[in-house]
């Protein structure tokens, strides 16, 4: 069940009980930053990676300690139950397990395979050595469900509530980096891609930080256990036509948008998905355009489900880094936005 609306604080702070943690999803941006949040905390955090990680497989190991510094490392294949089993649990005991585990895209056969499937391993793995509690790391889309990787997040989700652990199921809004793909296109003088006039959507985006913040306190913070819990970053919701706005002033530049319609979008679905019945390569394509146009026409808040609409009053806050924060620190040079694979522009 999800929470009320209410304003939650992160603060960075000592568990007063350390726990041992398996983590999974470790090598992300968020998931690099829940990891440092755990180990500040004091828990002895024992992160289970790929022999190549991040983006297009960059990292190695030796790479990966470095990003982790506090946590151990273990090698091996989350989506491969016995490499769970053998290389992860490696036969011992643990009292959490923490996922920010996600598929890379969204297309269905990696969705199913990552968000459903390797979660299960994980889930019956952690059932044996013995772990009382799993936070995971989902997403606040999976509320109105029109795509596959929604609904295998949905179908892990029910299965980790029947499961008799103690969960904190997190469904944050959007990611900083997921919003900052056309900063440089501004700062070469193109205009600002909005679909619609701009105002179709709106979301409270959360810094990798303040997330990892609230997914570690999850671990001590008894009102957040067996609950779902959406949540958001600090202020207003905002739509994608204020965040074209503040950037053009960061720039000191007039404001220049160019927007896109919503049935060039449907057009293009509908093109892909009569070649892909032939074609799985584009059948594939299809899927990443539908999921596409989903974030270009639903706000990422929470959705009530009395009205049919999103609310901006009922979707929590925490941190205190906002967007605009963000954006100033690229602009100035001193942040460099990590965007990986759910690039959008």
């Amino acid at each position: 069940m999800d929470l009320p609306s209410h304003i939650f604080r992160a603060e960075s702070r000592r568990s007063p009980q350390p726990r041992r943690v398996l983590m999974l999803g470790a090598t992300g941006t968020i998931g690099r930053a829940t990891a440092r949040a755990l180990v500040a905390r004091g828990h002895d955090v024992v992160c289970f990676v790929r022999p190549r990680a991040g983006v297009g497989g960059a990292l190695v190991p030796a790479d990966v300690a470095r990003l982790l510094t506090g946590a151990s490392l273990r090698v091996g294949d989350a989506s491969d139950p016995a490499s769970l089993t053998r290389d992860g649990f490696h036969g011992e005991r643990f009292d959490t397990l923490v996922s920010c585990m996600a598929s890379r895209t969204g297309a269905p056969g990696d969705a199913w395979a990552i968000d459903y499937q390797a979660h299960m391993h994980a889930l019956e793995a952690a059932q044996h050595a013995g772990v009382r509690e799993f936070v995971l790391l989902s997403a606040i889309c999976v509320q109105k469900p029109l795509l596959a990787f929604q609904h295998a997040k949905l179908a892990f989700e029910k299965a980790l509530m029947a499961s008799g652990l103690a969960y904190s199921i997190v469904r944050p809004t959007a990611f900083f980096k997921s919003l900052s793909g056309q900063i440089e296109r501004v700062k070469r003088g193109k205009p600002f891609l909005v679909f619609g006039d701009g105002t179709l959507t709106a979301c409270k985006p959360i810094s990798d930080h303040d997330l990892a913040e609230y997914l570690s306190d999850c671990l001590d913070d008894e009102g957040r256990r067996n609950r779902v819990l959406p949540i958001g970053g600090p202020g207003d919701a905002i739509t994608p036509r204020q965040q074209g706005e503040h950037l053009f002033a960061l720039l000191e530049r007039a404001p220049r948008f160019r927007h896109v319609p919503i049935r060039l979008l449907d057009a293009i679905i509908s093109t892909l998905g009569t070649i892909g019945r032939a074609a799985p390569a584009v059948a594939e394509k299809a899927e990443l355009a539908r999921i596409g146009r989903y974030y270009a026409t639903e706000s990422m808040l929470v959705l009530n489900r009395e009205t049919g609409s999103y609310d901006a009053a009922a979707t929590p806050s925490t941190g205190t880094e906002t967007l605009f924060d963000f954006y100033a620190g690229i602009v100035r040079g001193a942040k460099t936005p990590e965007r990986g694979d759910h690039a959008v522009f």
